[in-house]
């Protein structure tokens, strides 16, 4: 288990820093209504990585890409696939950077964030865990490592809840903050935010540059 915990962790940070949605819950904690939208934008995040993650899983396990079913070389086609188009990600995003001083454009749905309701914020938390693409190829390769390493169910939960914890702690991490130190919280958070819009195109060519290239060696390990 410890193996596949290792293998998963990289791609966790990758999900964990991904600059949208933690722009996203920053602009939902700064707003009217914080706490109940916070925490349900904290909520739909988690339950869909968990879901996303748990439903690759079965599916690597059930299509044989163990290595005790001989399925190892399946496995490590699919890691391949999943880094390369990481990669080809991470070229598309350095390609639409923005030039010079140019203000980096942000989502029409970002701007108006600040006032959906907790029950659309969990929507928009689900939504951004496994509709971005970065994200459900990340979370598609630490499925397939967790389901072709062919541990028993308890061990397969531990390393899912292991995944998700440090997934989902970037996210987190800005709510706990604000709850238990709501002024100071707010600096820094609209500082964080300032930074990570500015940044947001560096941040991920060089995350999806180096996790799909992690992903594309460990896929040849497996050949």
């Amino acid at each position: 288990m410890g193996a596949v915990i290792g293998d998963v962790l990289a791609l966790a940070v990758g999900v964990a820093i991904s600059p949208l949605p933690i722009v996203a819950v920053i602009l939902v904690l700064l707003a009217p209504r914080a706490g109940a939208t916070s925490a349900g934008f904290l909520g739909g995040w988690v339950v869909g990585i968990i879901v996303g993650t748990t439903v690759v899983t079965i599916i690597a396990d059930a299509a044989g890409l163990s290595t005790a079913g001989g399925g190892s070389t399946a496995a490590g086609v699919v890691k391949i696939v999943s880094g390369t188009a990481l990669v080809l990600l991470a070229v598309r995003q350095w390609r639409h950077r923005p030039q010079g001083d140019a203000e980096p454009p942000m989502p029409k749905w970002l701007t108006a964030i600040e006032s959906v309701t907790p029950a659309k914020a969990a929507g928009l938390g689900l939504v951004l865990a496994v509709a971005n693409p970065k994200n459900l190829l990340l979370i598609l390769g630490a499925g397939v490592a967790i389901g072709s390493a062919n541990l028993p169910v308890g061990r397969i939960v531990v390393t899912v809840a292991v995944f998700t914890v440090v997934a989902a702690i970037s996210v987190a991490a800005p709510v706990i903050a604000y709850r238990l130190d709501r002024q100071r919280a707010s600096a820094w958070l609209t500082g964080l935010k300032t930074w990570l819009v500015a940044n947001n195109a560096t941040v991920m060519v060089v995350l999806l540059l180096v996790i799909g290239v992690v992903l594309i060696g460990k896929g040849i390990g497996a050949l």
